[in-house]
């Protein structure tokens, strides 16, 4: 047995129980992978991320709700029976088109005020709707066909922090680079070896039970059994030496706005914004909210703004908004980015129970003050379904790549290593590209090969009126000039092997408006 399966059966009677505020916490002593790939630009930037997971798959169609399809959204053989009225959906500012559940006026407070951007249709190909596969597959970042036993940030902190846990802590990295609130090890913060927790209770309480020192948890033995005690053993001394940081983050800490009461993710992330406070360095955060899974009784029979999925949208909107109070109070906003994720979508069509079953793509939310873009693609199209279910726009490796580049500012080759391949940027954390009419569909347009090496093939109806210019940006807005030549009426050849590795934005002006497409360049 390998020393990662050994340990996945053995750590769950040697973890040492902590609690903060009545949650439990793991400080991964090998941050995931998710986690270990946010902690090594977080080091040098001092950038925190908090994940947020909305465990049994999130109803995106009810939180964010498309006002420009509401005769298709609310039709008897549609939505009917569980659909948001139009007049008391939250309306956006600059968005007229889209709306927020009724129940989400702190998240539509977060999107007005710049805060907030929406990322319409995430999802990935050919998804899979077993909520366990589904959530192996986001924490992974693997495709539906493939599977992985680290996490995509434990393997980017793994590059970040060679040699952790043996070797920490530092002098420069005191504190765990990853705390988990809650009881549930997520598959995103292990690493490409081993990841071990602690499982904290408040800190004073810590401290108290793990003493100075470790307490060995089984006798020395000698041969194989024993050489994963003692590895076992190490790993809860390297557990043990963050005890007298946490408490004293902790005791330091403090918490300056209003806090929900009987909100349990609300209890979760005013423990990270104390810790912060009392200058904790630990990278990444993550915590979970369950209750999604809602095949039956989404909503209330006689009203459906209210119900479960109202309960469960209503507790993260407001404990959002006030972790982000907090910070701002706290002088600690600018640097936290969070983002919220689930396992999957449920079908666009709802079924007779008032309720939706598993289906694909849905809405992802990434908040804080670096956000440029507070809308990230477009609403679903409802008359365009796939076997009932809503169409992919964006891969969420892709945000996943947004937070790693743009965030933590992480090189390419780090980027591509952590999830797996080199996948576009999605425009989270960059202003939105203006045009000057309305961007052809996916269908009329076509970019090829992407990634590339060399020569590349852009073809569109548009260029039919007529080719103008060709240029790409890089990632800091640096223009750089193209040789096009049109080969064909409708398609134009251009060369990039000259520019170097990394993303970039393709603009072509033609006749009829500016083309706008995210191509990679590579080498093979």
């Amino acid at each position: 047995m390998k020393r990662r399966h050994f340990l996945q059966h053995a750590a769950s009677s040697l973890i040492l129980p902590v609690l903060i505020d009545g949650f439990g916490a793991k400080a991964f002593a090998r941050p995931s992978s998710f986690v270990q790939s946010l902690i090594n630009l977080a080091d040098q930037t001092d950038r925190v991320l908090v994940i947020i997971q909305l465990q049994g798959g999130n109803d995106g169609l009810n939180m964010v709700i498309p006002l420009d399809q509401m005769g298709v959204y609310t039709a008897p053989n549609f939505r009917g029976n569980i659909a948001i009225p139009e007049a008391k959906a939250l309306r956006l500012k600059n968005f007229s088109q889209t709306g927020l559940h009724p129940a989400m006026t702190g998240m539509q407070q977060l999107f007005n005020d710049g805060k907030l951007s929406i990322i319409q249709g995430v999802s990935y190909p050919t998804p899979n709707f077993s909520h366990f596969r589904a959530s192996d597959i986001w924490m992974t970042a693997v495709d539906s066909t493939q599977t992985a036993a680290s996490g995509w940030a434990g393997r980017y902190l793994d590059k970040q922090y060679p040699g952790f846990p043996d070797s920490y802590p530092t002098a420069k990295m005191p504190d765990p680079p990853a705390i988990q609130i809650g009881y549930v090890t997520a598959t995103s913060l292990l690493g490409p070896t081993d990841s071990m927790a602690i499982v904290l209770q408040d800190p004073d309480t810590f401290a108290r039970l793990v003493g100075d020192t470790p307490k060995n948890p089984l006798a020395s033995q000698s041969g194989y059994a024993g050489q994963q005690i003692d590895y076992i053993r190490q790993q809860q001394a390297s557990s043990v030496s963050y005890a007298s940081q946490i408490k004293t983050a902790a005791g330091k800490g403090k918490n300056l706005a209003a806090y929900p009461a009987t909100n349990s993710l609300a209890a979760q992330l005013k423990i990270i914004a104390r810790l912060m406070s009392g200058g904790l360095q630990t990278k990444v955060y993550y915590v979970t909210l369950g209750g999604f899974d809602n095949h039956a009784n989404q909503v209330d029979a006689t009203d459906t703004t209210t119900g479960t999925h109202a309960n469960l949208l209503r507790t993260l909107s407001d404990a959002v908004l006030a972790f982000q109070t907090d910070l701002a109070q706290l002088k600690l906003e600018d640097r936290v980015v969070g983002m919220t994720f689930s396992e999957f979508g449920r079908r666009a069509i709802s079924n007779g129970s008032r309720g939706t079953d598993h289906g694909t793509s849905a809405p992802m939310f990434v908040f804080g003050t670096a956000i440029k873009s507070p809308m990230v693609g477009k609403n679903p199209n409802l008359s365009d379904l796939d076997n009932n279910n809503l169409k992919m726009q964006t891969d969420f490796r892709q945000v996943y790549a947004a937070i790693l580049t743009d965030w933590f500012g992480t090189d390419a080759s780090t980027e591509t290593a952590a999830i797996l391949r080199d996948f576009p940027v999605a425009p989270v954390f960059r202003a939105p590209q203006v045009v000057t009419a309305i961007d052809p569909t996916e269908t009329a347009t076509r970019l090829y090969p992407n990634p590339a090496s060399g020569e590349v093939v852009l073809e569109s109806d548009w260029l039919m009126k007529g080719l103008k210019s060709a240029q790409v940006s890089d990632m800091q807005g640096r223009l750089m000039p193209l040789n096009p030549v049109q080969s064909t009426p409708g398609s134009v050849r251009f060369n990039v092997g000259n520019l170097p590795v990394g993303n970039y934005v393709l603009q072509v002006e033609t006749g009829q408006g500016l083309l706008t497409k995210r191509i990679s360049v590579v080498r093979y």
